[in-house]
């Protein structure tokens, strides 16, 4: 009598997850981008330390409930974007449903929505920069003008970034043939980036205007 011999079947290997390459690319790059904004601080601490009185006097003209509601709207673009991020995430671009059915909204409108609320929030900075300018807060005026411009601004032109990206990637979603995953990793990353400039800026906020 013969015997089979049936050779052991070799152990499946476990499959391998690795992580996206652009997200992590994108964590690094705001790494490098978290040590700038840190440096900056050290910059606006360094010269506050060294000229208490004057910012005593000058932090007196800072519209504190203005910036305060321009805080509010960058913040709660934030959630728009997320919501955006989920709606990437379940591969629709766009709205299934009516306009103001937002449980229905695509990824195109809740960018749009976080565009226009990033978008409100530049352009009120600007209004606040020419009413200090106004008021003789100016760049060159003194170090506290510096160093609130410097901060400030920066932060600025940063949201000025994730703005043309969300239109870069709104865009894209229009012209693509179909919306898959290349796309929603591309709105992943640009939230990313939007997090981090919300973050930031909450930052700056409580240093700048509540810290006295």
């Amino acid at each position: 009598m013969t015997s089979a011999t049936q050779a052991p079947s070799a152990a499946p290997h476990p499959a391998l997850n690795r992580p996206n390459m652009v997200s992590v690319g994108t964590v690094v790059w705001l790494s490098s981008e978290l040590m700038f904004f840190a440096g900056l601080f050290a910059m606006y601490f360094t010269l506050r330390s060294t000229s208490s009185e004057l910012w005593a006097m000058e932090t007196e003209k800072l519209n504190v409930p203005f910036a305060l509601v321009n805080t509010v709207i960058l913040v709660s673009s934030s959630f728009s974007c997320q919501f955006g991020v989920f709606a990437a995430e379940r591969l629709q671009p766009r709205r299934t449903g009516g306009v103001f059915a937002l449980a229905r909204w695509g990824m195109v409108e809740w960018f749009l929505l976080t565009f226009f609320m990033g978008a409100i929030f530049v352009s009120v900075q600007a209004y606040e920069y020419a009413e200090l300018v106004s008021e003789g807060v100016a760049l060159s005026s003194n170090p506290f003008g510096s160093a609130f411009y410097i901060t400030t601004g920066f932060h600025g032109i940063h949201v000025i970034g994730g703005l043309i990206a969300f239109l870069f990637i709104i865009g894209r979603a229009f012209i693509a043939r179909q919306f898959g995953h290349f796309e929603a990793t591309s709105a992943i990353v640009t939230s990313y980036y939007w997090h981090f400039v919300d973050v930031v800026w909450i930052g700056l906020f409580l240093i700048i205007y509540f810290l006295q």
